[in-house]
């Protein structure tokens, strides 16, 4: 069974650096860092887990859908203070702000 859990997890690793490597947008960065004059080598890390299937067990693949209706945020203050430590600026005209509930000083 391991035989099979490694040459299934190898696949796995060939299929995610095939996508990679024909993705523009890495190839882009990789262009943008030899015009700089480095090479680019990029070293990703996963960890894959088996688990048998019981006899009954249906393999469906399922797509989830995005929502329909629009979510709405509150930002409290400790979020304000934390996007301006980034010099980041909510828009004030869409964004509710909730009250701080931490204790004043």
């Amino acid at each position: 069974m391991e035989d099979v859990q490694n040459r299934l997890a190898r696949e796995l690793a060939d299929a995610v650096a095939a996508a990679v490597a024909q993705s523009a947008d890495v190839e882009r960065c990789r262009e943008r860092a030899r015009t700089e004059g480095f090479h680019l080598k990029v070293t990703l890390e996963a960890t894959v887990g088996f688990a048998p299937l019981a006899a009954d067990d249906e393999v469906v693949e399922t797509v989830e859908e995005p929502p329909t209706t629009p979510v709405s945020y509150e930002i409290s203050a400790n979020d304000r203070r934390f996007l301006r430590s980034l010099r980041i600026a909510a828009d004030e005209a869409s964004v509710t702000e909730a009250t701080d509930a931490g204790p004043s000083a």
